[in-house]
């Protein structure tokens, strides 16, 4: 089933972004968490937004966007529900793939559908035993006369329960292949993953593929260069979308524990006027602030060009999604025993931030990334 989306016809930036997720998103994400997906309605009012790919240019349907705005859209969205930032990470790091490596064939059918809303793709890379382990991926890609035989299960695919269009990454006899795989493929399996920890709604799922029969152009650029390019470019935007969602989150809690703390009394007195409160209150503004600067750099270097871009997202993203940890667990505590319910958002929130230490990139290896970028630099 896919979407009919109306044409946006507002711009699209942080403060219709806002206005957006205040109206439509934030109410209703704590059911969307305890039902564990996000409604076809609201897929709809997202599309009708033109918030799916407005970074592709207008004559693939998007608005042009640059990077450093789509990154402050993020925010709002994660601000809002993290698993519909999810959602939006993964079809960004789709459409972005197919814009930037496909061919014209592939741009022509794919990205006006993905700029609309009219497919939502998915990206397939973790498998199990292996996670995101390039080296150890054992999905295959057989070479055919007619094109490819794809065969493989792939693990934590994010909206795999609901996405259209899935990048699959596979082995092929010389390198790894990235190809376009419809979900009404033959021998295309989808099983549910539920219960997860946080970014319950985000609709993961298993996928298997089974002697799925691919066309030739279902590849997406030469295979010899995708693991060097196509995946480090995907990857790369896929952690800033996710850096930016956790910047959302810190956002988010500031944001209710303020509100919390203004009208909570104890002996008295508002939380908010007690000393140990306020440093709660102020670290979350001042980590909020500066994540977001982190952002916006990563952005500006993306917008330039600049091959540093990659160096600095993974910064923004260990900060972001570190901070977001941090001050979730701190707005349970403002919240007391009510931050431990489902009747406030924090206990939400505070799921979603573990997720986001661990997703595009675990905050290990985002640390010894870091490190080795600052010895390669102080031993030139």
């Amino acid at each position: 089933m896919t979407l009919t989306a109306t044409a946006p016809v507002q711009v699209v930036d942080k403060r219709s972004a806002r206005a957006f997720v205040d109206t439509h998103v934030m109410p209703y994400a704590d059911d969307y968490d305890r039902i564990g997906r996000v409604p076809e309605d609201l897929l709809r009012q997202v599309a009708a937004a033109g918030l799916w790919a407005p970074f592709l240019p207008a004559e693939s349907g998007g608005a042009g966007m640059d990077l450093v705005t789509l990154g402050e859209v993020h925010e709002e969205v994660g601000r809002g529900c993290s698993s519909l930032r999810s959602l939006l990470t993964v079809h960004t790091m789709v459409a972005w793939t197919v814009q930037r490596w496909g061919t014209p064939g592939q741009r022509e059918r794919w990205a006006p559908a993905l700029a609309a809303g009219d497919v939502l793709g998915a990206f397939c890379l973790s498998e199990p035993g292996a996670g995101s382990d390039t080296a150890a991926i054992t999905t295959t890609a057989v070479e055919r006369g007619d094109g490819w035989l794809l065969n493989g299960v792939k693990k934590w695919t994010t909206s795999g329960q609901r996405a259209d269009l899935f990048l699959v990454f596979a082995r092929t006899a010389g390198s790894i292949g990235a190809f376009l795989v419809p979900r009404n493929a033959p021998g295309v399996q989808v099983r549910p993953i539920d219960d997860m920890l946080g970014t319950r709604a985000s609709m993961l799922a298993e996928i298997s593929f089974q002697d799925v029969v691919l066309g030739p152009d279902a590849l997406l650029g030469p295979s010899g260069f995708t693991a060097g390019m196509v995946l480090t470019g995907t990857l790369d935007l896929g952690r800033y979308s996710v850096a930016a969602g956790s910047v959302g989150i810190v956002q988010a809690c500031l944001e209710a524990s303020a509100a919390y703390a203004a009208h909570r009394r104890v002996g008295g007195k508002a939380l908010a006027e007690l000393p140990l409160i306020q440093a709660k209150l102020s670290d979350m503004v001042t980590d909020a602030r500066a994540a977001r600067l982190l952002l916006a750099e990563a952005g500006r270097l993306k917008d330039a060009g600049e091959s540093s871009t990659i160096m600095a997202t993974w910064i923004a993203k260990y900060f972001a999604s570190t901070a977001a940890v941090r001050h979730a667990a701190e707005a349970v505590q403002i919240h007391g025993a009510n931050g431990c319910s489902p009747d406030y958002p924090v206990a939400r929130l505070y799921r979603d931030a573990k997720v986001m230490e661990i997703i595009e990139g675990s905050n290990e290896i985002q640390r010894i990334t870091i490190a080795g970028q600052a010895e390669r630099e102080m031993t030139r």
